[in-house]
């Protein structure tokens, strides 16, 4: 056993675990900081956006009359909110890109199921299904290079619309290539 005198009067004793204790603890401590300053400061992901088609671009798509005239109203509100968003990379308003991507998504998204949901293998249909992949070639060069400029934060979902983008250009080469189309012959049972 060990005694303190913190001054003359008084005297405190200290076992050998306590001292150990003493000695140890601003180690520990020092270590625990140092720890804590390598670490990297972990930027938050930002949540997708809301891919919902506002009030008037869905009264423009109920407006048009055939589904020729809605898929070329489709691909140029597509267009418009592509370029919304190309001009806010200039003005850095990183969370308007992120909306404008969320409302294209949508619009592609409401398109991709009008076709579907319309596809009889009728001719027009399938022109219709064309013309959405080739307008569709067209945007992903524009969502990859949004993607290269923007912050680690909102990458996530820019790349997702990227290949969101590549699925649904697949989706609607898919009725051209079906098998109404090329005939397979029958196999015997």
């Amino acid at each position: 056993m060990i005694s303190v005198t913190i001054n003359r009067d008084q005297v405190f004793p200290i076992d050998s675990r306590t001292l150990t204790v003493m000695l140890i603890a601003p180690f520990l401590l020092l270590f625990l900081q140092i720890c804590a300053f390598g670490q990297d400061d972990q930027e938050i992901m930002a949540p997708p956006p809301l891919t919902l088609i506002s009030k008037p671009e869905m009264a423009k798509l109920d407006a048009a009359k055939g589904v020729k005239d809605r898929t070329k109203v489709s691909l140029e509100l597509m267009d418009t909110r592509l370029a919304t968003a190309e001009s806010l990379l200039a003005k850095n308003d990183f969370n308007g890109i992120f909306q404008e991507l969320g409302a294209f998504q949508g619009l592609l998204d409401n398109q991709l199921e009008y076709l579907i949901k319309r596809d009889n293998d009728s001719g027009r249909i399938l022109d219709n299904f064309k013309r959405l992949e080739i307008g569709l070639r067209g945007f992903t060069p524009r969502v990859e290079s949004l993607r290269r400029e923007m912050p680690y934060r909102y990458e996530p979902f820019v790349r997702s619309v990227g290949k969101y983008l590549r699925d649904a250009r697949s989706k609607a080469l898919e009725p051209l290539f079906s098998d109404t189309v090329v005939r397979v012959p029958n196999t015997p049972n």
